[in-house]
């Protein structure tokens, strides 16, 4: 058994350890708040920024295609850009968004390749030994959109130069600080009128008939700007949602190693004083058998 030093040094250690994940919690709630709010604040811009590229592609007698809307005929190379964090102390966050991507490109009919961001992913995908074109770490802790504009144009080039048939963009999408989800969205070629929501949408346009605009300078100059910013707003909102969910991850995580520890806190404590009062009894047992022999020594004495 521990002595009562080493028990009461233990207690002192673990309490410790309690006081510095009630700090990362209360850090981590902070946090997330604000990516909550970035989050949100940009969901309407997407939405409206995805209308107005529909209503573009779908005006009549438009004869012209831009190269990222053009769907090819064969796949021959694959990108993933797989968005994780730079820290841990966030449960399974990382990993489960790297198991999730991997399981899902296993079995692709042409060759992936990754472009990481974040440096736990990095690593975990550097062990698996996969293809990592580039990697991308430290994002500060509000990033804005020109701090992930060097990612989207990165994507968007490998893609026009042919090095990429298909784009993907694998994140965390963050439900409510409870709930976040691993996701994998197609980003290019970008797909008019698909079922799916883009990344930070939430549905489709309302149906019914499409109000009809006049554009300037003209629908294929918009069509050029649009389209490629596009695309790296999906890669910003990305960065935005998979930022939230880790802090909401790593919240979650220190308030469950909070509550852990003080369990084990409590757990030692009690088994501390067991042993002192075990002590205690001993040492009283000790003193009443040694006052019992003086008592029968001086009564053979007499």
């Amino acid at each position: 058994m521990s002595s009562a030093r080493d028990m009461r040094m233990r207690i002192r250690s673990v309490a410790n350890i309690a006081q510095v994940t009630r700090a990362l919690q209360a850090v981590s709630a902070s946090k997330v708040r604000k990516a909550q709010q970035a989050v949100i604040a940009t969901r309407p811009y997407a939405h409206k920024a995805w209308n107005v590229l529909e209503h573009l592609s779908s005006q009549a007698g438009r004869d012209y295609v831009h190269p990222l809307l053009t769907e090819r005929h064969q796949v021959r190379q694959i990108l993933v850009v797989m968005i994780s964090g730079d820290r841990g102390l966030a449960g399974a966050y990382n990993s489960n968004i790297v198991r999730t991507t991997l399981d899902r490109f296993r079995g692709a009919p042409a060759p992936v390749r990754y472009v990481v961001v974040g440096r736990k992913g990095r690593d975990l995908m550097a062990r698996r030994r996969v293809d990592i074109l580039a990697e991308f770490s430290n994002l500060p802790p509000s990033p804005t959109f020109a701090d992930v504009s060097a990612i989207g144009r990165l994507a968007v080039d490998e893609y026009l130069v042919g090095r990429a048939d298909q784009v993907f963009l694998a994140y965390t999408e963050f439900v409510n600080l409870l709930r976040q989800v691993p996701t994998i969205q197609k980003m290019l070629p970008l797909e008019m009128g698909s079922e799916g929501p883009r990344v930070g949408m939430e549905g489709k346009a309302p149906a019914g008939p499409r109000p009809v605009y006049v554009y300037e300078p003209g629908e294929n100059e918009l069509i050029n700007l649009i389209v490629p910013r596009f695309t790296a707003l999906q890669l910003y909102q990305g960065v935005l949602e998979s930022q939230a969910s880790e802090h909401a991850a790593r919240m979650l995580a220190m308030r469950n190693a909070t509550e852990n520890a003080n369990e084990l806190v409590e757990a030692l404590r009690l088994q501390y004083n067991k042993a002192r009062q075990q002590a205690i009894t001993n040492d009283m047992l000790d003193i009443a058998g040694g006052a019992e022999a003086l008592t029968h020594a001086s009564g053979s004495q007499a």
